[in-house]
């Protein structure tokens, strides 16, 4: 069978036919339409509306071992990232710490202040909330070529986040002024890194952490990498691009806030749950800040750290990461859903089928 006419079929089968059947045959249901995705993948289930989580995951995550991907294999997330680095700076707002509308540039280390000012960007006009909705102008080094062939190149270096800031420098001007348009920006996102860690006093990796209270999650395969020790027994799953092993590039290339976090499809179901659900934050006005939508250009579908899908009267929440993973959030029925996959060409498919479960649209950012 086709890996589209598999996922159709769990569809119909599964959600088509109400909750009841979903919670009593899901799990079998969604194991075969894993098992026919092109590569190695698992999909967890969570939140209020699913009264006991589950999850499927099917394929090789260590070919070296041949040791299987589980709903509990950790790996990069890369931009999904972003929502839990959103989440620390909306907790720093919450209590007090930051101004989300105060300028970045006297929150920033110096060095990196210095290098938006001399390409000409304004960062007494650039706030907080700028980067949280990648509205900033800044332009986005992680998207460009140049800097995908320099990963290559040197899969081993280490990056610093003046490298990386610096690179946007060099390859763009700002793009446009402060609020006025969406532009995504992993650029952005290194810098509210730095700015969490100046606050805090703490490296990003333990502010989240601590910040976001994950350890009370149960979050058994989630860390930082590089700032955090791996829990005990865990090894990060090699992720590929088609033919091309990543396994080997140094975590740094995408490490300072856009990325970091290594984490598992259960982990990342179980976050989105609680973040949508009132067990993150102290205030329910916290949420409705992180969810507070712009009047800059292309608003419509980017809020802090999270985009948002409409169709058809529902609200999708989502994010999803370069290697291949995305984690969504339906509050009409309170199902969460992440999926990973351990190549980036199987994203597509797996993506379709995890949107298939709670009824989203396709999530292109």
């Amino acid at each position: 069978m086709k890996v589209g006419a598999i996922i159709v079929a769990f569809l119909l089968a599964v959600i088509g036919a109400g909750p009841a059947l979903a919670q009593a045959s899901g799990p079998a249901r969604l194991q075969a339409a894993v098992a026919g995705l092109p590569r190695p993948a698992a999909i967890y289930v969570a939140g209020r509306g699913t009264p006991v989580p589950w999850g499927a995951a099917a394929g090789v995550a260590y070919p070296g071992a041949g040791g299987p991907i589980t709903v509990d294999t950790p790996l990069r997330i890369a931009s999904n990232t972003k929502t839990f680095t959103a989440a620390t700076v909306l907790r720093l707002w919450e209590t007090g710490r930051i101004d989300l509308d105060a300028p970045i540039g006297p929150l920033l280390s110096p060095s990196l202040n210095a290098l938006l000012i001399a390409d000409g960007y304004d960062t007494a006009a650039i706030t907080a909330r700028h980067l949280l909705s990648h509205s900033s102008g800044l332009y986005d080094h992680g998207s460009d070529q140049r800097f995908v062939e320099a990963v290559m190149a040197d899969p081993g270096h280490h990056w610093t986040r003046e490298e990386l800031v610096g690179l946007s420098m060099a390859y763009a001007d700002p793009q446009s002024g402060p609020g006025a348009a969406f532009r995504y920006s992993d650029t952005g996102y290194i810098l509210l890194g730095d700015i969490v860690e100046r606050i805090t006093g703490r490296t990003l990796g333990v502010a989240v952490r601590e910040e976001l209270r994950l350890d009370r999650l149960g979050l058994t395969a989630t860390w930082w990498e590089i700032m955090e020790p791996a829990p005990p027994g865990l090894i990060r799953a090699p992720q590929s691009i088609g033919g091309i092993s990543a396994a080997n590039w140094h975590a740094s290339m995408d490490l300072y806030g856009g990325g970091g976090l290594i984490m598992s499809a259960r982990d990342l179901a179980v976050f989105f749950a609680a973040l949508f659900e009132g067990r993150i934050f102290d205030r329910p006005e916290t949420l409705k800040t992180m969810l507070w939508q712009g009047d800059h250009s292309r608003a419509g579908h980017y809020r802090l750290g999270i985009f948002v899908s409409e169709v058809n009267g529902r609200t999708f929440y989502w994010h999803s990461g370069f290697w291949g993973t995305i984690a969504l959030y339906a509050p009409d029925t309170g199902v969460a859903v992440a999926g990973v996959t351990v190549n980036q060409d199987g994203f597509v498919a797996m993506r379709t089928l995890a949107e298939s479960i709670i009824g989203a649209p396709p999530s292109r950012p």
